[in-house]
């Protein structure tokens, strides 16, 4: 006798990535996320010819030459991770529920990931926006998109999302494990020294956080919970954001500037880790990899480092499952906490 089919989905939803490092590949990408009225709020009459005349024109061949410096043989990295950690789940969740992995942005199209999973007879789906701290430009969209698409099927699955998980007790050890890992090996940072431990969010524009989007808060919230983790405050362990777009003002203080602050001061020592990003991507590999380090030796620090602490991680593949797992509870026996 057959095995039967698993009728519940478990789909985790990244940003997404272009199909290659290239500016063909890249402009689409581009496109369709810059189009997106919860990303850029801005009229698309008045935003459409600035995007297609000026930022499509110039930023994919740019964006596509930094894609190519963090490239795996495989392919994109956040590709990559989030396939590793659909696997991970799904060895942890077992033969009852199928986990898939979806993209916002480019493929696999998220609308095209739900439909499949009805259309092959999943009753009911549990949508996970791997982004630890809600922002509606980011767990916002995905939201609404998987909502949208949803609608649009003939018939339509029970639907469960979850919201946000930056203070999850699994997910806030699988950050500060990723460092005291590193200290076993160099020691742990000495805050009298000068040694620092920044904290590196994604940023967003202060308009949205004005407008009453919750993101800084949640930031804030993880920060402390991971200083309060790590036993250091909150001159040891400092909160910046990266990845501004534009000229708008955003989040801050931005983690470029402290880094180069950092360095002018002759720190000797600096790890950044990226408590929002739970794949490296473009944004860790190339933004805070490559040109933070570059701005912070410069400008005359030494001892950076960057701190993975998500991808294929055990701490953190083990937490993705604890904060899914509760979100079953009722649909299969997998629910519950083992």
């Amino acid at each position: 006798m057959s095995e039967p089919h698993p009728t519940t989905a478990v789909v985790l939803v990244n940003l997404g990535t272009p199909a290659a490092p290239t500016a063909r590949a890249v402009r689409p990408y581009l496109r369709e996320f810059l189009t997106d009225r919860r990303v850029v709020t801005m009229h698309p009459a008045l935003w459409r010819p600035i995007l297609e005349l000026g930022v499509l024109s110039s930023r994919p061949r740019a964006s596509a030459a930094k894609y190519r410096t963090v490239w795996t043989p495989t392919g994109s990295p956040l590709l990559v991770h989030t396939q590793a950690q659909v696997a991970a789940l799904q060895a942890a969740l077992g033969p009852d529920v199928t986990v898939a992995g979806a993209m916002r942005y480019g493929d696999p199209a998220l609308g095209d990931v739900l439909a499949g999973l009805v259309d092959g007879g999943h009753e009911r789906v549990l949508v996970v926006p791997l982004y630890p701290q809600y922002a509606g430009s980011a767990t916002g969209t995905v939201l609404e998109r998987a909502h949208r698409a949803i609608a649009a099927l003939p018939r339509h699955p029970e639907l469960r999302t979850v919201r946000a998980f930056g203070e999850h007790p699994a997910y806030v050890e699988a950050v500060c494990s990723a460092l005291e890992e590193r200290w076993e090996a160099v020691g742990r940072p000495d805050p009298a020294a000068g040694d620092r431990v920044v904290l590196s969010f994604h940023s967003i524009p202060v308009a949205m956080s004005d407008a009453g989007d919750p993101y800084l808060a949640e930031c804030e919230r993880t920060a402390a919970a991971v200083r309060a983790r790590l036993g250091l405050d909150a001159d040891a362990c400092v909160l910046t954001f990266q990845s501004r777009f534009g000229p708008a003002q955003w989040l801050g203080p931005a983690t470029i500037d402290t880094v180069q602050v950092l360095g002018a001061a002759g720190s000797r020592r600096t790890e950044v880790v990226c408590p929002g990003f739970v794949s490296d991507c473009l944004e860790t590999l190339e933004e805070i990899e490559q040109l933070n380090r570059e701005a912070y030796e410069r400008a005359g620090g030494t001892g950076f480092a960057y701190v993975p602490w998500g991808n294929s991680r055990a701490a953190w593949t083990d937490a993705l499952a604890e904060i899914v797992r509760p979100h079953l509870s009722g649909w299969l026996s997998v629910g519950a906490s083992r």
